[in-house]
């Protein structure tokens, strides 16, 4: 009897250790959150492959005069601002993006967003647009850029902050350079040379 005793305690004592190392094996699998609402997650679970860095180069055509403007000023500056930067304008655009210069060249998507006159001092735009994609492997994708424009610099720099469809979890930098600009309109082309490590 007591032998029995004994190899029932042994046998229960071995089932709780059992029970709780496989309690804490399935809890070590599933990060735990001190929050309630968040948790650790590998990058496979969302099937990401390895990073890659793309080069994407493009034309942006900033057309505000004529029948048919794709940038829209939605707020003037006020009338008492004594800036020569027109300091407090702010533009809605919608502006194609093409594979050349030319505004007949082929269209790869639509710069989509808002711009404003954010400097007293000089021309210096703050931009906060998507480049949204309609054509080839990024068809569907977006870019956002939310950075400083300084129009009268010869090159300028703006960081791409994140993305959607091919682009997520994308970063990078856009560099812009004016190829041509029209005094008495106001339309430009910029070229848009973006460097964006994506999955």
């Amino acid at each position: 009897m007591a032998k029995s005793l004994h190899i029932s305690s042994f046998l229960l004592t071995l089932l709780i250790l059992t029970s709780a190392l496989s309690f804490s094996l399935i809890t070590a699998k599933k990060p735990k959150s001190r929050d309630g609402y968040s948790r650790v997650l590998s990058p496979a679970t969302l099937r990401l492959k390895k990073e890659k860095l793309s080069h994407l180069r493009f034309y942006f055509h900033d057309i505000v005069a004529g029948p048919n403007p794709t940038a829209v000023q939605i707020v003037r500056a006020p009338s008492t601002n004594l800036s020569s930067t027109g300091f407090g304008m702010v533009a809605m655009i919608d502006d194609p993006l093409t594979a050349g210069p030319e505004p007949t060249s082929k269209l790869v998507g639509r710069a989509q967003g808002i711009y404003g006159s954010a400097s007293l001092g000089d021309v210096g735009l703050l931009m906060a647009l998507n480049f949204a994609f309609v054509d080839g492997k990024f068809n569907g994708s977006t870019l956002s850029i939310l950075g400083r424009n300084a129009v009268m610099s010869p090159v300028r720099e703006m960081p791409v902050v994140g993305g959607s469809g091919v682009f997520r979890f994308a970063r990078g930098y856009a560099q812009a350079r004016t190829r041509k600009f029209n005094l008495r309109t106001g339309d430009a082309v910029v070229e848009y040379n973006v460097y964006v490590f994506h999955y």
